[in-house]
This record gives structure tokens, sequence and C-alpha cells, in this order.
């Protein structure tokens, strides 16, 4: 049964899901011939907010505010980064949505524990994005396998994992300096 501020904490959490999953990161070049260039990242914002909110709320408000953005993507409104419906299961996108859920748990596992730092937050950080893209090239590999084309999967492994988990990895920088008002916030409860 959900009270009210469940349901608030599920709506919060995926209205957030929804703005960050389009909100392209970019890093302003304005050194570059003094114009106002722009180099995008091949990543959005989506997994920041994910552990932001997983350290905010309770698992179980995240895992099912990203439920029913997983629904709203395969089968009502395109809100994925690359597009949206149920098509969106045979892309290996797919498979690193579903990596956000062990990404989920690992990093509420600084909630179970109360203990919310620097140094543990970046180490359950970096475990938790290498289970995303784990799970991500564990669908990839299925995938693969499924459709017998073995010569995709080098390219999806780059494309897909190796080309962007770095970039995942230096997102969990910025969160850093939310550690500590967090900290504080759990402590208020």
């Amino acid at each position: 049964m959900l009270n009210f501020y469940k349901l608030i904490e599920i709506l919060v959490s995926l209205q957030s899901l929804f703005i960050t999953s389009m909100l392209s990161v970019y890093i302003p070049l304005p050194f570059i011939y003094k114009s106002s260039n722009n180099f995008e990242l091949p990543i959005t914002w989506q997994i920041p907010t994910i552990i932001l909110l997983t350290l905010i709320f309770h698992k179980k408000v995240v895992i099912r505010a990203f439920s029913i953005y997983l629904i709203l993507g395969l089968f009502i409104f395109p809100v994925f980064h690359e597009g949206g419906s149920i098509g969106y299961l045979l892309t290996p996108n797919f498979g690193y949505l579903l990596g956000l859920y062990p990404l989920i748990k690992i990093i509420d596992n600084l909630n179970n524990r109360n203990k919310i730092n620097v140094g543990n937050f970046l180490k359950n950080g970096f475990i938790a994005i290498g289970a995303m893209h784990l799970t991500g090239i564990f669908y990839n590999f299925i995938q693969i396998i499924f459709y017998s084309q073995f010569n995709l999967f080098l390219y999806n492994l780059g494309k897909y994992s190796l080309g962007k988990i770095g970039y995942h990895f230096l997102m969990i920088f910025p969160l850093l300096l939310l550690i500590k008002p967090i900290e504080l916030l759990k402590r208020s409860k």
C-alpha cells in the first residue's frame, strides 16, 4: 500500500528521470577561436540523477519510479535517450537501462549502512557503474548469440561500454559536492 508521501517521492523521482534522460552533457569550450563551441559528451544526466535519487530516497521508491519510466518508454512515450517503443528492447541501450537496477541496489547499500562519506560513495559509485555496464554487456552478448551476429559484439562493446564508462565515472565527481548535504538531511530525519 502506497501512502501519500511515497506517491510524491515516486512522482518526483519519475519527473527527474524524464528531465535528465533528455538532457545531454555539454562542456563549453570558449577558448577555441573565441567562439561559443560546445563539446557534447555521449551521455545524459540520467545516471547521476538516479544515484542522487537513491541517496535521498529509499531504493523501493527509486525502483518503482524507474520501472514506471521503463513502462512508459516502452509502451507510451519515447522518453529514452535515443527514442523508445517496444523495439527499444532490441537495442543494446536497453541492457544498460536494465543495468540501472543493480546500480540502485549497490548505491542503496550506502543508505543501509548509514555511512555516506566520500570514500564509501566513490567505492560504491565505481562498483555500481561497473555493474551497470556488465549488465549491459551481458544483455548485448545475449542479443548477439540470439541473432548470430558475432561481428557486432566488439562494435557494441566499444560504442556502448568502453566509449561511455569513463564519462560515467567522471559524472560521479560532481555528486561529491552533494554528499555532505545529503548526509545532514539523512541525520535530520
